[in-house]
């Protein structure tokens, strides 16, 4: 079975005034909230129609984000939670983008980062670290999903150019096979980078600083 990794931009604060909110939410966010609703609904139709039963249904874990709680003992609670806020993400944040598809994202990624970590990059720029380090500090711990996904990672956008800059220092002496996803994450966080960049410079209202990583 294949999984997706794809990733987005937000302001990380956007996404955690939903949890816990209850009804203390302004016009914006209610309307933001609504739309949420649409897509936890939309998931779990999806997931009926496959027969996939995880014991608390998305819409659910959805409600109990927003009452400030994840405490549902079902044994797939967390892929439900993890759904749930991925869909207040996606309500966030910029336009989804795909990094790529693997059979074993995170035995791929492992492997990277064990290379990588001889080479001398820093522990905090390496990919299966931040792919699946799970939420900014602040956020509310969750449920793991079973067998790892969905699952949901971080990495500040101030870090994108360090990382990028570090895996080109070391792209040459990686293993071949690794080679072609290193250089794509390369230009994808050095995209990244330059956008951040332009917009915490030129856009006033501008207050992103957070790459969101998905995988599915």
């Amino acid at each position: 079975m294949s999984h997706n990794i794809a990733y987005s931009t937000a302001d990380k604060a956007d996404v955690l005034a939903f949890l816990g909110a209850g009804d203390d939410l302004n016009a914006d966010r209610r309307r933001r909230l609504d739309a949420i609703r649409k897509a936890a609904r939309a998931h779990q139709d999806d997931l009926d129609d496959q027969g996939v039963d995880w014991g608390l249904s998305v819409v659910h874990a959805l409600d109990h984000l927003i009452a400030g709680r994840a405490d549902s003992d079902a044994a797939y609670a967390g892929n439900a939670y993890t759904s749930a806020l991925q869909h207040i993400i996606d309500h966030n944040a910029s336009d989804s983008m795909h990094l790529g598809t693997y059979s074993k994202p995170s035995t791929f990624f492992g492997l990277v980062d064990d290379r990588m970590r001889r080479l001398g990059v820093p522990a905090d720029l390496l990919p299966h670290g931040f792919l699946y380090g799970g939420l900014p500090d602040g956020f509310p711990l969750l449920p793991h999903s079973v067998d790892g996904c969905p699952a949901i990672g971080h990495l500040p956008l101030a870090k994108a150019k360090p990382a990028a800059e570090a895996y080109r220092a070391v792209l040459d002496e990686i293993p071949a096979d690794f080679r072609y996803d290193v250089q794509e994450l390369i230009e994808k966080l050095d995209t990244e980078h330059e956008e951040w960049e332009y917009a915490t410079k030129k856009i006033d209202w501008y207050t992103q600083d957070t790459l969101f990583f998905k995988l599915t």
